[in-house]
């Protein structure tokens, strides 16, 4: 995991997220890697993970869901 990333992403919410403000992710995509923020503090620390990892841990979480 890492902290950087290009200066310039398209960030997305999920659609399952409100518009009330509450808790929500960011994320982002460039080829083979995925950025996540705080939709709350943007300008805070952000993750990256590989894209094949980020697929794994959404397939988990869901499958928990």
């Amino acid at each position: 995991m890492s902290t950087s990333e290009p200066s310039r992403l398209a960030w997305f919410k999920s659609s399952y997220s409100g518009n009330e403000g509450g808790a929500c992710l960011e994320a982002a995509e460039t080829p083979g890697t995925v950025h996540i923020r705080d939709s709350k503090a943007p300008a805070r620390a952000r993750l990256t993970f590989p894209a094949d990892e980020w697929a794994a841990f959404v397939t988990y979480a869901a499958r928990r869901g």
